[in-house]
């Protein structure tokens, strides 16, 4: 352990509760269980127990729970201290868990310690924060699949099969007057196409678990009184935006954030773009732009009966040509037109009323395929980093397979392969990227 001394910190959210936890832990926890209560617990039997300062005065009643090492969350000596959830007795028990030698715990230190203490890895440890964090069902089922080791159990499989496929290679290297016949040829090359297609199906899942963790930023965008704002409100539900005739209303940013089969979406609302003298409208016009280049996909909003004008042309302009859109062809209730969708390539037409809520259903079953939403079973809650060091390995893996010839081509790829998937459960993991991980948690975690 970096950090042997005892931790402490309030576990439960800021504000009042009925219930208010706050854990220690560290090798002077008995020692402060003692002090504080009396008595040290026996070990996973929540104990009654009065909570009392330095005179030996009541600060509070409630249970205390106490864990010795290694059986515990952190690997080492936890108290848990389950009192009542206002922030002044809250205080007043955690001041005196410093007093008697603990020190405040930083954020993330006793997820940190698990990890240290090889009860996590660090895709476990991880999972613990996007547990805590998951705003939708699906999210908080992927979060603890996992904390429970799934995702960490796949990418062991995967090292070890290419710990199996290093050391056929490397036989032939280190003996090479034992030339590999054709069926070990065969072999090797099997072996390699297997976990290609593992590779390929983790990283597919890793994928829907990123989208369930990060959402993904849907811009809309168009002329002035197309209806964005109304098609905001109608998407989440609610009168997040002013409606209104007159050009201009919308003169910044507007985001929600909605769910749709339990994916976030966080939508934006934009100023509409048009010649404008106002300097205010031409700033949120500008912010316009910049979310643009953020964005995973684009709502083109037109007024279905005009179709695409000489100035929606000038606004798709503006489109980075690389982003996902829909053309969203609104106010058919306006018209004597029935809802309709229509495709071109990859060009989608979708015709709606924002005001009745016609085609409002489909649009969103666009919308999750456009942002590459497949529901699968097992998928894992991932993160960007999880991605990329699959793509890496992803391909290293191809590169070997390029390099039947140069055997010691074909090794150093399996081996680089291998280690951008430890970097996933902390195998290979800098300081330097644990203290990033690690910085994001809450305090108590």
């Amino acid at each position: 352990m970096l950090n042997p001394d005892t931790i402490a910190a309030i576990a439960t959210a800021h504000g009042q509760g009925g219930i208010g936890v706050i854990r220690v832990s560290g090798a002077s926890a008995p020692a402060i269980a003692q002090a504080l209560l009396g008595r040290l617990p026996k070990h996973k039997e929540a104990t009654l127990s009065t909570f009392r300062d330095a005179q030996g005065m009541s600060i509070d009643n409630g249970f205390a729970l106490y864990f010795h090492k290694p059986n515990s969350f952190t690997g080492e000596d936890v108290l848990e201290l389950q009192g009542h959830g206002g922030m002044a007795v809250l205080q007043l028990t955690l001041q005196r868990v410093i007093e008697l030698g603990a020190r405040l715990a930083q954020p993330g230190e006793f997820t940190q310690r698990a990890f240290f203490n090889n009860k996590l890895d660090l895709a476990q440890a991880e999972s613990v924060a996007d547990l805590i964090a998951a705003t939708t069902e699906q999210g908080a089922r992927s979060a603890m699949r996992s904390l429970q080791g799934a995702f960490s159990q796949v990418i062991y499989d995967m090292m070890a099969g290419l710990t199996q496929l290093r050391m056929l290679v490397e036989v032939s290297m280190d003996f090479p007057e034992e030339n590999l016949d054709e069926a070990d040829i065969a072999s090797r090359d099997r072996a390699l196409q297997s976990l290609q297609q593992q590779l390929s199906k983790t990283l597919s899942l890793a994928q829907q678990g990123s989208l369930l963790r990060e959402g993904a930023q849907i811009v809309l965008v168009g002329r002035p009184n197309v209806g964005k704002s109304s098609l905001l409100n109608r998407l989440s539900e609610q009168d997040v935006a002013l409606v209104s005739q007159t050009p201009g209303t919308t003169r910044d940013l507007i985001r929600q954030v909605i769910q749709i089969e339990g994916v976030p979406l966080h939508i934006i609302d934009t100023a509409g773009l048009r010649e404008s003298q106002d300097e205010v409208e031409i700033m949120g016009m500008a912010r316009t732009r910049d979310a643009l280049k953020n964005a995973d996909a684009v709502l083109v909003v037109v007024d279905a009966s005009l179709g695409i004008t000489p100035e929606d042309s000038e606004i798709l302009k503006v489109v980075p040509d690389k982003v996902a859109r829909i053309y969203v062809f609104n106010k058919i209730d306006l018209l004597a037109q029935l809802l309709h969708t229509t495709q071109t390539g990859e060009i989608n037409h979708i015709y709606i009323s924002a005001k009745t809520g016609a085609g409002i259903a489909l649009l969103q079953q666009k919308l999750l395929t456009l942002v590459g939403w497949h529901p699968e079973s097992g998928v894992y809650m991932a993160r960007k980093r999880h991605i990329n060091a699959l793509l890496l390995a992803q391909n290293h893996l191809k590169r070997a397979s390029a390099e039947n010839i140069r055997v010691e081509i074909y090794a150093e790829e399996l081996r680089l392969a291998q280690d951008a998937l430890g970097t996933i459960v902390g195998k290979l993991s800098s300081d330097d990227l644990l203290g990033e991980i690690f910085s994001r948690f809450c305090i108590g975690k």
